[in-house]
């Protein structure tokens, strides 16, 4: 028997692009589902990328927080050892004027004038004693105003044969200027 096509050549036509246009479409599809999947595949995975570098970038900072801790407790230290270094050296370096300032009392001190008590409170020494006359305590003002080493003596009281002057270190604060 033969075959006889009793449709037309137009629908044949027809129907062939409306498969060709269905295979374009399926595969169109399945190219961008593939194509999707690639994209979301790699977008994660630069995604996991970054929030490992993230991670070690914290953990870094971590570490970097700690030492500067270090370095601020370092300072720390190192100002109190600083601190303790500056005491020590004045003390050192004012061990010999306490000697000077004595001597100079000694120097000072005319003859028929004792001291009763003398007190250091600073750079102020207070001075209390008894005299045979003003004269000796207006002497021993004099001496002490003239000495490189103490300034502005003040006489406070004389009260018959007893006396109360202070007066003012001058040395320590000219040591520590220069």
């Amino acid at each position: 028997m033969s075959n006889i096509n009793l449709l037309p050549w137009r629908d044949e036509h027809r129907q062939e692009k409306k498969r060709e246009f269905f295979l374009i479409l399926v595969l169109a599809s399945i190219f961008a589902c593939v194509t999707s999947v690639f994209w979301l595949n790699k977008t994660d995975s630069q995604i996991n990328s970054q929030k490992q570098r993230n991670n070690l970038l914290t953990a870094e900072i971590a570490k970097l927080e700690n030492k500067v801790k270090e370095i601020e407790k370092l300072r720390t230290r190192r100002e109190q050892l600083e601190t303790r270094i500056n005491i020590i050296q004045d003390l050192q370096f004012n061990r010999p004027l306490v000697v000077r300032y004595f001597d100079e009392f000694v120097r000072a001190v005319p003859e028929g004038l004792y001291f009763s008590k003398l007190a250091r409170k600073d750079d102020k020494f207070s001075v209390q004693g008894i005299t045979e006359s003003n004269s000796r305590v207006s002497t021993l003002m004099r001496s002490l105003d003239q000495s490189d080493w103490f300034e502005a003596p003040n006489l406070k009281t004389v009260i018959a044969d007893k006396f109360d002057l202070s007066v003012e270190a001058t040395a320590l604060n000219k040591a520590v200027d220069k």
